[in-house]
């Protein structure tokens, strides 16, 4: 409950923050407006943030022909937390990793790399598909494309008052003279954008739990956490840092960089999300015998085959 909590907190802040940024630029008028605004681009990303994402990452539709492995793991896991089977997508990068996306249960997608299925152990990718099943079930789908969709409005909605918000300014008394316009220009992005990071970390953790609780293995799930992070850092993503927007879109950070578990990083350290799984598994009966595996090398479904899920 209280990751929840700290999200709606959050959420409301950064409302909160784009009502101010309306209200510096045309006093009450224009925080109306602002909001008005926001909720138009809301409802725009809310229908159609699916197949936005999917475009800017290449991903390609994959029936259960193509990898019915894949689609009987997925179709199980689903059933188990309670879910319709999502589409599933496939992403031509080496890297192994993986997102979810979609406006609500029924209409999401679980789009993962060539790279998770030629490289991780099938504990592993199962362990993953979980993780995103959780996203879904927790419908932070939505939540991340309301944060991005505000958080950029917030930007550009403070640029626009400082090259235009002057006369309006000046009609309606705003407490906001030119020293303060130009902190805003500069804080009100920054603000906007830390929020929505601890958003993203703070979905991160829940969907671990949930994804760990699905599959009652949070030991493949921290296992396939310390492994996705090994081969980020050798293996390039060129969709991702194509179109890095959606970076934190994926459950291991796929760019270069945002290693630190900090205000900055849109996903929490590795570390941190090991331990917690660690946690979880002690308390489920399950924390002995487990060690630390190499963060190169495959399982059993390394094979050298393209796919070995088909």
């Amino acid at each position: 409950m209280g990751g929840y909590v700290k999200t709606a907190v959050l959420l409301a802040a950064l409302t909160a923050l784009f009502g101010t940024v309306g209200f510096a630029i045309a006093g009450q008028q224009g925080m109306i407006l602002a909001l008005l605004f926001a909720g138009g681009m809301n409802l725009f990303a809310w229908w159609n943030s699916d197949r936005v994402v999917l475009r800017m990452q290449n991903a390609q539709p994959i029936s259960p022909q193509d990898a019915p492995r894949l689609y009987e793991m997925t179709a199980q896991l689903a059933q188990r937390a309670g879910l319709p089977m999502p589409a599933l997508y496939l992403i031509h990068e080496d890297q192994p990793n993986a997102f979810a996306t979609g406006r609500n249960p029924a209409n999401a997608a679980v789009a993962v790399n060539t790279g998770l299925l030629n490289l991780m152990r099938e504990e592993e990718v199962a362990g993953v598909i979980a993780h995103e099943l959780a996203h879904i079930k927790n419908r932070d789908t939505l939540i991340m494309t309301v944060t991005a969709t505000v958080a950029g409005a917030i930007s550009m909605l403070a640029n626009i008052g400082f090259l235009f918000g002057g006369a309006q300014r000046e009609r309606n008394g705003s407490p906001f003279g030119p020293i303060g316009m130009i902190l805003m220009l500069i804080l009100a992005p920054l603000a906007a954008a830390v929020v929505q990071m601890a958003i993203s970390r703070s979905r991160e953790y829940e969907a671990d739990r949930v994804g760990a609780e699905i599959t009652g293995n949070p030991l493949a799930l921290a296992s396939g956490l310390q492994r996705l992070e090994g081969y980020a850092h050798q293996i390039q993503n060129y969709g991702a840092e194509a179109n890095p927007a959606a970076a934190h879109m994926f459950i291991i950070n796929p760019l270069s960089g945002a290693r630190m578990d900090n205000l900055f990083s849109t996903h929490p350290s590795t570390a941190n999300r090991v331990a917690a799984l660690q946690a979880l598994a002690a308390r489920m009966g399950q924390g002995g015998g487990w060690a630390t595996p190499a963060t190169t090398g495959g399982g059993p479904w390394s094979t050298g085959r393209r796919n070995p899920w088909g």
